[in-house]
C-alpha cells in the first residue's frame, strides 16, 4: 500500500508539472507561439519521466495508462489509482494557473483548454488525436516498456520529443492534448466542456491500439512488468 501511495504522489506531481508548464506557456503566449508551447510540454514530459520513472514508471497520461492495463503491463487497481492521481494533478495545476494568471491572458485561451480548428469535423479531430497518440504510445512502449530497448536511459527524451513533434504537427487542428488529463484539468478549471470526447476518445483509442499492436508484435509471451 505504501508503495502505491508513493507512486501515486509521483504521478500527481508529474502530471501537475505537465499541465502547469504546458498550459502555462499557452496562457503566457496566448496561443501565438506554438513552438514555445510544444517545447514546454515536450521538455516537461521528458524531465518528469527521467525524474519519476523509478518511482511510478512516469506515466502521467490516462491514455498511456489504458494501454498499459489492456496489455497486462500494469494491474487494474494500480491503473485506477494512477488515473485518479493524474486527473487530480492536472486539475490542481489548472486551478493554480487560473488563480494567478492575468484574466485577459487566461480567458484568451480558456485556461489552456485544447480547441478544435473551426470548420474541422469532430470525427476528423478524434482521428487526429488518436493517430498522434498512437505514435506517442508506440515510442513509450519501444523505449520505456520493452526490456530489449537499446537505450532505455534516454527514453524520457525520446518520448518528450515525440510529444513536441505531435503538438507542432497537430496543435493547430485539435490543440494536440494527446492526453485526457491535459484536457481535463484546464476544462474543469475554466468550465469549458465543448467537444470533450475529442480529447478522451481520441487519445484513449490511439493509446490502446498502439499498446496492443506493439505487445502483439514484439512483447507477446513476456512476463508483465509493473513499475
Amino acid at each position: 500500500m505504501e508503495n502505491i501511495v508513493k507512486a501515486a504522489i509521483a504521478e500527481f506531481i508529474g502530471t501537475f508539472a505537465l499541465v502547469f508548464f504546458g498550459a502555462g506557456a499557452l496562457i503566457a503566449t496566448q496561443g501565438l507561439d506554438p513552438l514555445a508551447v510544444a517545447l514546454a510540454f515536450g521538455l516537461t514530459l521528458a524531465v518528469m519521466i527521467v525524474a519519476m520513472a523509478h518511482l511510478s514508471g512516469g506515466v502521467f497520461n490516462p491514455a498511456v495508462q489504458a494501454g498499459l492495463w489492456v496489455t497486462g503491463r500494469m494491474t487494474g487497481i494500480r491503473s485506477v489509482v494512477y488515473i485518479g492521481a493524474q486527473l487530480l494533478g492536472a486539475t490542481a495545476a489548472a486551478l493554480l494557473l487560473r488563480y494567478f494568471a492575468p484574466a485577459q491572458a487566461y480567458d484568451a485561451v480558456s485556461g489552456g483548454v485544447p480547441v478544435v480548428l473551426e470548420g474541422l469535423p469532430v470525427g476528423k479531430a478524434v482521428l487526429i488525436e488518436a493517430a498522434a497518440t498512437f505514435f506517442l504510445v508506440w515510442v513509450i512502449f519501444a523505449t520505456a516498456i520493452d526490456e530489449g530497448a537499446a537505450a532505455p536511459k534516454v527514453a524520457g527524451f525520446a518520448i518528450g520529443l515525440t510529444l513536441t513533434v505531435g503538438i507542432l504537427a497537430t496543435g493547430r487542428l485539435t490543440g494536440a492534448a494527446l492526453n485526457p488529463a491535459v484536457w481535463f484539468g484546464p476544462a474543469l478549471a475554466s468550465g469549458t466542456w465543448a467537444t470533450w470526447w475529442v480529447w478522451v476518445v481520441g487519445p484513449v483509442a490511439g493509446g490502446i491500439i498502439a499498446a496492443v499492436a506493439y505487445w502483439a508484435v514484439y512483447l507477446r509471451g513476456r512476463e508483465p512488468v509493473t513499475p
